[in-house]
């Protein structure tokens, strides 16, 4: 018995073989693995905006192993506003929050605000770098100088920034405080601290001048903190009255012109004090308290030495002026200038 031979059909083709993979070739990194990601999905769902993003991937630069492209640009602008956004917006909420809490006084409300916004901003940031899938490591050439640049350039915001936080935690200085300030010609006055900034306080004085001082300053400087532990303050008004005066009756007359004057303290009680004999007056010091410094101080002496002028005039107390002992020495010149006056003086009488 014959095994019949089957023939294949004249149409049939043997079936193909398998293709061989592709040698992987070494390929230019992306530095924002993000921005491919996303030009995928941008791709997947509007091939016309598809092309737009390939065209604008296109358009770019290498630098060895690395490509950066005007689209991938786009989207690190993209993510840096939408980070910026998010951490303004949550900052906002916070503080809103912390307001809230009514435990919390001036100085721990605003030291919480700034704990919870710098955790915030780590955050986004952190947020950012996740979203664009940054490697890294493709900036390691640069990381060495850059890091080194910024530890230079930062170092004093760090160091304000730690100053601040300090100055908050112990309270030693905190927004409201009264504290004495100098310009840069030396010229002392005062002001009250509206806000402690991450860099710098700021500063309010009478005259409407706002002074930022850096917070490091304030913590290797000598600070005049006028309401650290008491908002009471002691203000000096020296007096001079003339010799022959009653000092008693002066001693007198220099407290009952602290009675009654606005934004003077009944106590602690005031006092007057002899301070010296002068050259040309008995001088006196009148000393009273207040406990409103911002308010200013000058503005209340004057309102002290008005009523002092007022009572002096009433009781006849002189307040001297300097005077002074002019001696004229004799000579021939002077002698001959006397009798030219003197003969002018009797032509007119005659």
């Amino acid at each position: 018995m014959t095994t019949p031979t089957v023939t294949p059909p004249a149409d049939s083709t043997p079936p193909p073989s398998p293709a061989p993979s592709p040698t992987p070739t070494p390929g230019i990194e992306e530095p924002v693995v993000g921005a491919e990601s996303l030009k995928d999905t941008v791709a997947e769902h509007s091939i016309t905006v598809g092309e737009i993003v390939e065209r604008l991937d296109a358009l770019g630069f290498t630098i060895g192993d690395t490509r950066f492209s005007v689209w991938s640009g786009l989207v690190v602008l993209m993510v840096i506003a939408a980070v910026y956004l998010l951490a303004r917006v949550g900052v906002w909420i916070a503080r809103g929050a912390i307001k809230r809490v009514s435990r919390f006084d001036a100085t721990q409300r605003l030291l919480t605000e700034k704990v919870v916004s710098l955790a915030i901003w780590a955050v986004a940031i952190l947020i950012g770098i996740d979203i664009l899938g940054i490697d890294l490591t493709a900036l390691a050439v640069f990381s060495g100088a850059f890091g080194l640049a910024i530890g230079f350039g930062l170092q004093k915001t760090f160091g304000n920034l730690i100053a601040g936080i300090i100055l908050l935690t112990d309270r030693s200085i905190k927004p409201g405080d009264v504290i004495a300030v100098a310009d840069m010609a030396g010229n002392e006055s005062f002001g009250q601290i509206r806000k402690i900034g991450i860099r710098a306080i700021s500063i309010i004085t009478r005259d409407r001048k706002e002074y930022l001082i850096p917070n490091e300053n304030l913590m290797v400087n000598q600070v005049e903190n006028w309401s650290y532990s008491s908002r009471d303050v002691r203000v000096k008004a020296p007096v001079g009255v003339a010799y022959g005066s009653d000092i008693d009756l002066v001693e007198k007359l220099l407290l009952e012109a602290t009675i009654g004057t606005p934004r003077v303290l009944e106590w602690p009680e005031p006092a007057v004090r002899l301070m010296e004999f002068g050259d040309n007056s008995i001088n006196f010091q009148v000393r009273f308290w207040i406990s409103d410094p911002e308010e200013g101080v000058n503005n209340v002496r004057s309102d002290v030495f008005k009523n002092i002028w007022r009572k002096f005039q009433q009781h006849n107390v002189e307040i001297p002026f300097p005077q002074r002992d002019l001696n004229l020495r004799g000579n021939e010149q002077l002698e001959q200038l006397i009798a030219a006056v003197s003969q002018r003086v009797e032509k007119r009488e005659s």
